[in-house]
């Protein structure tokens, strides 16, 4: 289980990094999957690595401690939430995001750019940035790319992104090159204005660019070009998909990106989070992960299981089920409780079985990666992850038959 860094050689892993800023080490490669060591200020983050999402400076109704137990390494936190409350100011004079959430492993903060995607009916785009209406109290706001890079300085998180246009699935060619163009002039300003900032602030940071482009092929292939020519980069965020596209556009963008983006340096894949979906991800040669799937389907019922597939736990058939909720999981929630306990909290709305299978998909997808990393190293990744998905998939139908 990765833990984040408590003592012994944990503790001096943490401090090697935090001298040495931002390093990413490949380990193992077997066919387009890799396994690799991120090296951060703040820990050392085995890859590939499912990220928690921790929106508001919390993963919902899940403590650090909990995560950490769960084998979480890394989080992430939103720039556009945490700007409207608590404010970066405030989180900057408490101490940064580590301080104020009490989580003492890396943070990874996005950008915003998602909330301009998915908030079109309260914003608009220039090419100066984005105005945009709070969803809390209506106020104005006005995001630029110096300013994105300003707000996550405060925040402190070891990973910062750039602030990018996250076209929706199914724009035109045509919309879709503007929104290339305009990331890369945004990312341009990020970099100078991340540059000019870097004695500011006492916590060493790597700034991500983003790469758009749609599912257009050419266009990503022009779009990590110009990215490159803009000098080295720590990382790359992979972003504008996962927002309404096929999945076959999906693993076809991805295949080409793998040979463009260095080699010798970690993937972020933004927004992807479903088990299936990481392994074929990690396939793919991605590295690194968040979604919020495992907590919002938690509090929907929805639990992930190694020989059930997806189940959802309000169902009349765990009424009287002492089984956990999946026997081969050593989470807190399978070691302590039963589906028919869980069932009941479910229909009765209590917020401790959300908790509860919170608890359990986070662990799940964060053992997923760890499996993952393990079959990398040994040569089996290709053949362990096949059977994987035949069972999951198998059970799933099984179980929308029942």
């Amino acid at each position: 289980m990765t833990k984040a860094p408590g003592g012994g050689a944990e503790a001096q892993q943490a401090d090697d990094a935090a001298a040495a800023g931002t390093h990413f080490e490949l380990l193992a490669v077997e066919g387009h999957a890799r396994t690799g060591r991120l090296s951060l200020p703040s820990g050392v983050v085995e890859t590939p690595a499912f990220m928690p999402v921790g929106t508001l400076g919390t993963v919902k109704g899940v403590s650090p401690e909990e995560l950490t137990q769960a084998g979480a390494s890394m989080i992430l936190a939103n720039t556009y939430h945490l700007y409207l409350r608590p404010g970066a100011d405030i989180v900057g004079d408490l101490g940064g995001l580590h301080e104020f959430m009490r989580w003492k492993g890396p943070v990874l903060t996005d950008s915003g750019g998602f909330q301009v995607f998915s908030l079109a009916a309260i914003r608009e785009i220039g090419d100066d940035g984005v105005t945009f209406r709070s969803h809390i109290d209506g106020s104005s706001h006005h995001f630029t790319p110096e300013r994105v890079i300003d707000i996550q300085r405060r925040l402190g998180a070891d990973v910062i992104m750039a602030f990018d246009e996250c076209a929706p699935a199914g724009v035109t060619r045509d919309q879709a090159t503007a929104a290339c163009s305009r990331t890369l002039a945004w990312l341009r300003r990020c970099r100078a204005r991340f540059e000019v900032t870097e004695g500011d602030f006492p916590a060493r940071q790597a700034l991500f660019p983003v790469l758009q482009g749609g599912v257009y092929d050419d266009l990503r292939a022009e779009h990590v070009e110009r990215v490159l020519e803009l000098g080295d980069w720590p990382g790359f965020g992979i972003g504008g998909l996962s927002v309404g596209e096929g999945k076959e556009d999906m693993w076809r963008t991805l295949e080409g990106l793998d040979a463009r983006i260095p080699h010798d340096r970690p993937r972020y894949l933004m927004g992807v989070g479903y088990p299936d979906d990481l392994l074929k991800a990690i396939a793919r040669g991605c590295d690194m992960f968040d979604c919020v799937a495992p907590t919002r389907n938690a509090r929907h019922g929805t639990a992930w299981t190694s020989h059930e597939g997806q189940i959802n736990l309000k169902g009349a058939r765990f009424a009287r089920d002492r089984n956990p909720i999946d026997p081969g999981c050593d989470c807190y929630a399978c070691a302590s409780y039963d589906r028919a306990y869980l069932r009941h909290l479910m229909v009765a709305g209590e917020h401790f079985g959300h908790r509860l299978v919170s608890i359990h998909n986070l662990r799940f997808l964060l053992r997923l990666a760890a499996e993952a990393r393990l079959r990398i190293r040994q040569g089996t990744f290709s053949m362990w992850v096949g059977g994987w998905m035949e069972r999951y998939h198998a059970a799933r139908s099984a179980a929308r038959a029942i």
